[in-house]
């Protein structure tokens, strides 16, 4: 008996040994998809451990190690999108907060605006209170009178052209003709 005892005791050694070698190359999976933060399933495990599903599923090692493996990604994973979360309500933070300070200084051009809408409305009011009813009546008579005098005097003025013309080419004539006298031999002498 002692020969079986001894092939039994060989061969739970070598299966133990087996399943320390096929733990370890768990352990280092887990760890290398830890660091590469991949998700952790346990068909993914398998694959990168060389070991079977069954192997995953039965050893209690091997299940503790996965199992806590999980928990962890989760945690980081949890992590992962309450950081992104939070940085996605810091950005919509800092575009409300940019967009209430611009509405601040949008309102306070308009504000701006009307007081100077408003000055520019009381000087043309006191332009037109300096103004009197008489006033306008005397200064429209005499615009209408100063009009009349431009067209009368655009008139003469045109008038005097015309003749300036015509004096000018009577000039011109009168020029020619005693030219063309002095020109002709003297007859009587």
């Amino acid at each position: 008996m002692t020969s079986s005892s001894q092939k039994t005791a060989a061969a739970v050694a070598a299966r133990r040994t087996k399943a320390e070698a096929a733990l370890s190359r768990v352990h280092d999976a887990l760890t290398r998809m830890r660091r590469e933060k991949a998700p952790i399933y346990v068909a993914s495990v398998g694959r990168r451990a060389g070991v079977s599903r069954t192997f995953l599923y039965t050893n209690p090692q091997a299940r503790a190690a996965l199992a806590e493996a999980m928990a962890d990604t989760g945690a980081r994973q949890a992590q992962d999108t309450a950081d992104q979360q939070a940085e996605l309500e810091a950005t919509w933070r800092e575009r409300a907060l940019n967009a209430e300070q611009a509405l601040k200084a949008a309102h306070a051009e308009i504000i701006q605006q009307r007081v100077r809408i408003g000055d520019f409305l009381g000087q043309i009011r006191d332009l037109e209170a300096e103004w009197t009813q008489d006033s306008i009546q005397r200064i429209t008579t005499e615009n209408t009178t100063l009009k009349q005098r431009v067209r009368q005097l655009t008139t003469d003025n045109r008038t005097l052209d015309e003749r300036l013309k015509a004096a000018r080419s009577n000039m011109r004539f009168q020029d020619r003709r005693i030219a063309d006298l002095e020109a002709e031999p003297e007859v009587g002498k």
